[in-house]
């Protein structure tokens, strides 16, 4: 015997519960399936206790620069580990708990715990029960990548995830993976006192970016000494007293570093290999990822796929706007398109790079002439002020309709200026007309002006 429901949203990460929430105000029952943690990657194992630590990490660093600001400090800055983690670990709970509460609290939505398996296009199983609904949405999100590295099985490494049960600082913490969840994790553990090598095996930093902005991270991380070591072409594991040797091959330098405990940050994979999807007929990509349109539907009717499971973004503000997407076009009659968004994020060390749009480099590759305008940070009055005048602010602009494509922003409040670029793109703006926008001063925004006004005179 099944139960019936109008609509079963399997995983309570970002997208689903307020996919439930949406459709449980609409009157529709719904069931929300979730096999571990509430509120996903983002509040157990990403964004809330990630940012906790990063914010924790810039107070140490801070404090051992306030003689910079004419304040004096007494002795030595003392680290509470211990403390830092149940910080993070605290906030982390809260926001778990929260979003439990919220589903539980809904009117017409049933809240369920365990492992979620699709048994046909329009049935699901979970603790020995069937369960029915005409639409079925997969928000089951993703988990770190551990490749079958050589001498993998033969040691002890930790993930992005593993990583929060530490309440000992590591003495020399190896980070493998040179992107953008290994460097959060490098920047904040050499701030709360740990020596901090990071390994990369292809030829730069986050390779994503620009060359310019690859180098300029680096240079970020270096100056705080952390040891930083690419073209690593042969990684390796093998145990060592006191810890693992990691083996990097590199050209130049040492060809193996020892550390005592070792981050893997080499990507991430969906949770899709344990869900059934054969048994419903639903396609995945080689990696594993869901197939799904521009509506994110599969290939299946009435199955659709939201968040890290379906190869559309990697990010919290992705996962929601997945929501946002699918509950308008069903419930509002949109025509809303994933390919309608402006690609956005920010890489939260310290600086942090906040990007949208397309960098110049990658305007070049597609063969679009620009204008680009860049300023350093150190002709930016606000950084000056805050004596943080790392990085510099770009904006990118087609040289034909003047029209913003792009913006790089790494520096002071660059995760929050960086939307004044999105919001221009959002609504078609050119150049000209940012450059016309009076901003407030003394911000770190207020100079997206005028570096507008130089892209479109060049």
């Amino acid at each position: 015997m099944s139960q019936a429901f109008d609509a079963l949203i399997i995983g309570a990460g970002q997208a689903g519960p307020a996919l439930a929430s949406r459709f449980d105000a609409a009157g529709m029952r719904v069931a929300i399936i979730e096999r571990h943690l509430f509120g996903g990657t983002c509040v157990n194992t990403g964004c809330m206790p990630t940012k906790t630590l990063v914010a924790s990490a810039y107070a140490a660093h801070l404090a051992r620069r306030s003689a910079d600001y004419g304040i004096r400090i007494k002795g030595d800055i003392d680290i509470d580990f211990a403390a830092v983690m149940a910080r993070a670990h605290e906030i982390s709970t809260s926001g778990r708990t929260g979003v439990e509460s919220w589903l539980r609290g809904l009117d017409r939505t049933t809240v369920m715990t365990g492992h979620a398996r699709l048994v046909g296009p329009g049935e699901i199983e979970v603790a020995g029960e069937r369960l029915t609904a005409p639409r079925i949405f997969l928000n089951v999100g993703g988990r770190a990548s551990v490749p079958d590295l050589p001498g993998i099985d033969r040691v002890s490494v930790m993930t992005n995830s593993t990583i929060f049960a530490l309440d000992v600082l590591p003495e020399h913490l190896v980070i493998v993976g040179g992107s953008y969840i290994g460097l959060e994790f490098a920047q904040m553990f050499r701030r709360f006192g740990a020596k901090v090598t990071v390994i990369e095996k292809g030829p730069r930093l986050v390779a994503r970016e620009d060359e310019d902005v690859s180098q300029a991270v680096r240079e970020i991380l270096e100056a705080e000494d952390i040891a930083v070591r690419v073209g690593a072409e042969c990684i390796n594991f093998a145990s060592c007293p006191g810890g693992i040797e990691v083996g990097v091959d590199c050209e130049v330098g040492d060809r193996a570093v020892r550390g005592s405990d070792v981050l893997l940050a080499v990507g991430r994979r969906p949770n899709t290999d344990d869900l059934g999807l054969d048994r419903a007929g639903i396609e995945t990509d080689a990696r594993g990822f869901i197939k799904v349109n521009d509506r994110l539907e599969t290939n299946v009717p009435g199955i659709w796929a939201l968040g890290d499971c379906n190869g559309r973004g990697a990010f919290t503000h992705t996962a929601y706007n997945d929501y946002e997407i699918v509950a308008d076009n069903l419930l509002s009659g949109a025509d809303r398109k994933v390919s309608d968004r402006i690609d956005c994020y920010a890489l939260f060390i310290d600086p942090p790079l906040g990007r949208a749009g397309l960098s110049a480099g990658a305007a070049l590759a597609r063969g679009i002439e620009v204008r680009t305008a860049r300023r350093p940070m150190s002709r930016v009055g606000r950084a000056v002020e805050k004596a943080e005048t790392d990085g510099f602010m770009e904006l990118v602009v087609d040289k034909v309709t003047d029209r913003i494509l792009g913006g790089t922003i790494l520096g002071v409040g660059a995760d929050e200026a960086i939307h004044s670029i999105i919001d221009m793109m959002a609504n078609g703006a050119t150049a000209t007309k940012l450059s016309d926008t009076v901003h407030i001063h003394p911000t770190v925004a207020e100079l997206l002006p005028t570096i507008a006004g130089q892209a479109k005179k060049i």
